[in-house]
């Protein structure tokens, strides 16, 4: 309907539902009194109005959402599979399951009950089915990908330590263009990176992250911060993406290396009262997101505002 609108000329906003202001009292719901609510409220300036993709990302971001579901399924059914094992008292002793030794041991596992051996045979050709769904959609995204208008920025973006390429196009699937921010705290807003605060007067209360806004993005980049867990160092996989890409890009990725290794230990051992790791990882994850800076010169204007990030 957007775009619709749009393509007649007229000037149209997307507003998201959750950000209008609504009174707690007020129980009455009729078309016109939302009409009018919604005037007052364009006209006071209080609707949020939110980033409309075009056709070609929004497409993008379907396959992408698309390969995220067939993971999760993948996940999902080796996650069954390994529970009716373990109900059975079948446990691998190997070091780690899917790989060619379990799969070795999978295939000699047999059952005395015929309706036993058919749950399980039926469990391993679905996980096999899952497996080449889960292929199939990756070779279409690195198909697609590099003839996408925002391919610079997640060449850009694989440069951070702990950014792979399903990491990076993700988060631009998600995000779009960084510049839509005015500053990184409404970024971090939108991910859900801020803390939680019930504040009155000279009481300050502050609580957990919000964990609100767009998950998909704030997962994957969660994920890249465990990397940091490490100390800095540039390994093969992260040099052959590093090849290709300009000076200022590569210094970028260092830096952010050289300080984001030792916040996560220090924060990792501040003693902090949350799950294991939690506060170093959303820590590392809301620095590892590039910023864009006000001009960048002797390089695109895409790439370095995909690339730079700022401090």
């Amino acid at each position: 309907m957007y775009r619709q609108v749009r393509t007649l000329g007229h000037h149209c906003s997307g507003v998201a539902p959750t950000l209008i202001p609504k009174k707690p009292g007020d129980r009455v719901k009729t078309n016109r009194r939302d009409a009018v609510t919604l005037a007052r409220l364009l006209r006071a300036g209080e609707l949020t109005s939110v980033w409309v993709s075009d056709t070609v990302h929004e497409a993008v971001r379907d396959l992408i959402r698309a390969r995220e579901a067939a993971s999760q399924d993948l996940r999902r059914k080796r996650q069954q599979l390994l529970s009716f094992l373990l109900r059975h008292g079948r446990i691998f002793s190997g070091r780690q399951h899917w790989s060619r030794a379990h799969l070795r041991w999978l295939a000699q596992q047999q059952f005395d009950h015929p309706a036993q051996q058919i749950v399980f045979q039926d469990a391993v050709d679905a996980i096999d089915d899952a497996a080449t769904r889960l292929r199939r959609l990756d070779e279409q995204v690195a198909a697609i990908v590099p003839n996408w208008s925002m391919a610079p920025v997640v060449e850009a973006y694989q440069a951070m330590r702990g950014v792979s390429f399903v990491v990076a196009v993700t988060f631009v699937a998600e995000i779009g263009d960084l510049r839509r921010f005015d500053n990184p705290r409404q970024l971090m807003a939108f991910l859900g990176l801020v803390p939680s605060e019930r504040s009155t007067g000279e009481r300050v209360r502050r609580a957990g992250l919000t964990l609100a806004g767009n998950k998909r993005a704030r997962r994957v980049l969660i994920e890249g911060a465990w990397s940091y867990r490490y100390p800095a160092r540039v390994s093969q996989p992260l040099q052959a993406r590093l090849e290709g890409l300009p000076k200022v890009v590569r210094a970028i990725a260092w830096k952010g290396q050289i300080r984001l290794c030792p916040r996560y230990r220090r924060l990792t051992t501040a003693g902090k009262k949350l799950p294991w790791q939690w506060a170093g990882q959303t820590a590392g994850s809301h620095r590892m997101i590039p910023q864009p800076r006000p001009s960048c010169s002797g390089y695109n204007r895409r790439k370095c505002t995909a690339a730079q990030r700022r401090g």
